[in-house]
C-alpha cells in the first residue's frame, strides 16, 4: 500500500549575492558534502522514506550540455540503496555563472536540456520538484534586489517569473519523455495579505492576485484580467503567455504549499508589507490554493527557530501537523507533509542576503548532527501517524514506486 509521505529535506539554496561575485551554498555552509551519508543515516533513523533531495546546478551543469555527474551518481545511488525516495530539487534559488541570473532567456532550454540528461541517467527516479518556490525566487532575485541579478522592478520580476516558470514547464516535459509517470511536486510559498486598513484593502488585492502567478503560468490556468495587464505592462509577450497554455502537465502534478511564520502578511496603504505572523495559519491558505488549482496537496516545507525555551519547534511541529490533518478532514486530498530541513540552516535570518556564518536553529539536527526535541516529537509523530493515514481512501494514493521496485538502470 502506498504510504502518506513523511519527508524532511536537505536544504540546497545556491544564490549569488554581491552582484554575483559570491555564491552562497547552503550545502557546503552545512556541512552536507562533507557528511551525506551520515546526513542520509539520519533520514533512515527517523523512519522517513521521502527526502527533498537534488545535486546543487551549478557543480552539475557546467555549460551546455557539459554535466559533472560524480556527486550526484554518489549521493543518489546510496538513497537507491537504502529504498529511500528522493523528491529531486534540480534549481533551488540560483543558477551556474555560466547562466549568470534569472534575467537570461536562454536559461529554459538550458535548464530543459539539464533536467532530459538527468531523467535518462537516473530513470528510476520518479518524482520532481524541478525548480524549487518559483515565486520567492523571482521575487527575491528580481523584486527585492536580494539575490542573483539583484534587480528591483516590475519588469525585471516578470521576466524572472516568465523565464523560470517555463523553465519549469519544458523540463517537466522534458522529464516525462524519459519517464512517462513521473510526478511533479512544486514546492511553492503560499501567500496572504491581510489590510492593514480600508485604504489598504486595494493593494491587498493586487499582492492576493500576484501571489498565484507562478503557480497560474505552471498550470497553464489564465490569469486573472488585472494581472494580464501588469504581465503585459512589464514586458511579456502575448505569445510568451500563450506558451503556458495547452500543456498537458496538470495531471502529473501535487501542489506543494509552504508555509512558515512569515508567510502571512499586513499590507499598509502605501504599499509596503510586513511580516504579520499566522493569522489564518496553514490549512486556510491552502484551501485557497487547492480551491484554485485543484490538485492533491503536500505540505513541502515548515520549519520554525527553537528559541530558549527548547520546545517551539515542538509546538510548531503539532500545529502544522493539527492543519495537515484539518485539510485531510475537510476532504481535500493530502498526501505528505515536511520539516525543512533536516539539519539547521546557515544565515538565514538575513534571508542569505548576507555570508555571516550564523546558525539558523530550524532543522530536525542541529550541525553537529545532535537531534533537536523537534526530531524526537518528528520521529514519534512518524511512527504514531505512519500506519493510520492510508486508509483515507485507497483510490487517492500518491503511485509513487519506492527505488527497490524501479526496473530501470542507471548509475
Amino acid at each position: 500500500m502506498a504510504h502518506f509521505m513523511f519527508c524532511t529535506g536537505i536544504e540546497s539554496s545556491i544564490p549569488t549575492i554581491d552582484n554575483g561575485r559570491v555564491r552562497v551554498d547552503q550545502m557546503e555552509s552545512c556541512g552536507h558534502y562533507a557528511r551525506w551519508r551520515e546526513d542520509f543515516d539520519l533520514v533512515q533513523d527517523l523512519g522517513i522514506h521521502f527526502l527533498r533531495f537534488g545535486p546543487p546546478l551549478h557543480k552539475t551543469l557546467l555549460g551546455p550540455g557539459k554535466y559533472d555527474w560524480e556527486f550526484a551518481d554518489l549521493t543518489l545511488g546510496d538513497l537507491r540503496r537504502r529504498n529511500i525516495t528522493p523528491i529531486v530539487d534540480l534549481c533551488h534559488f540560483g543558477v551556474p555563472d555560466f547562466v549568470g541570473d534569472f534575467q537570461n532567456p536562454d536559461f529554459p532550454q538550458l535548464f530543459a536540456d539539464y533536467a532530459a540528461a538527468f531523467a535518462q541517467r537516473y530513470p528510476w527516479v520518479q518524482l520532481y520538484t524541478p525548480v524549487n518556490e518559483m515565486f520567492v525566487c523571482a521575487v527575491f532575485s528580481a523584486l527585492y534586489g536580494w539575490w542573483n541579478e539583484q534587480l528591483a522592478s516590475d519588469r525585471a520580476f516578470v521576466t524572472a517569473l516568465k523565464n523560470i516558470v517555463y523553465a519549469n514547464v519544458l523540463a517537466m516535459r522534458r522529464i516525462l519523455e524519459h519517464r512517462a509517470d513521473a510526478l511533479f511536486i512544486q514546492s511553492e510559498s503560499s501567500e496572504y495579505f491581510h489590510a492593514d486598513s480600508p485604504a489598504a484593502i486595494r493593494p491587498a488585492e493586487v499582492m492576493n492576485a500576484r501571489r498565484f502567478l507562478s503557480l497560474d503560468l505552471n498550470y497553464g490556468r489564465r490569469v486573472d484580467s488585472a494581472m494580464y495587464e501588469y504581465l503585459l505592462d512589464n514586458g511579456m509577450t502575448r505569445e510568451e503567455y500563450h506558451r503556458f497554455h495547452g500543456n498537458r502537465l496538470k495531471q502529473h502534478c501535487i501542489l506543494g504549499t509552504d508555509y512558515y511564520w512569515t508567510n502571512e502578511h499586513r499590507m499598509h496603504q502605501d504599499g509596503h508589507s510586513w511580516a504579520s505572523g499566522e493569522v489564518f495559519g496553514y490549512s486556510e491558505i491552502t484551501r485557497q490554493y487547492y480551491c484554485r488549482y485543484g490538485l492533491p496537496v503536500m505540505h513541502t516545507e515548515t520549519n520554525i527557530a527553537e528559541g530558549p525555551n527548547g520546545d517551539e519547534g515542538v509546538n510548531w511541529l503539532w500545529k502544522e501537523w493539527a492543519n495537515v490533518l484539518r485539510l485531510r478532514n475537510t476532504g481535500i486530498p493530502t498526501v505528505g507533509f515536511t520539516w525543512y530541513s533536516l539539519t539547521d540552516q546557515m544565515d538565514w535570518d538575513t534571508a542569505l542576503r548576507e555570508k555571516n556564518g550564523r546558525v539558523t536553529p530550524v532543522g530536525l539536527y542541529d550541525l553537529d548532527r545532535n537531534i533537536r526535541p523537534v526530531g524526537k516529537a518528528y520521529k514519534q509523530l512518524i511512527a504514531d501517524w505512519r500506519d493510520v493515514l492510508p486508509a483515507q481512501s485507497l483510490c487517492l494514493v500518491v503511485p509513487v514506486v519506492p527505488p527497490s521496485c524501479s526496473h530501470p538502470t542507471g548509475p
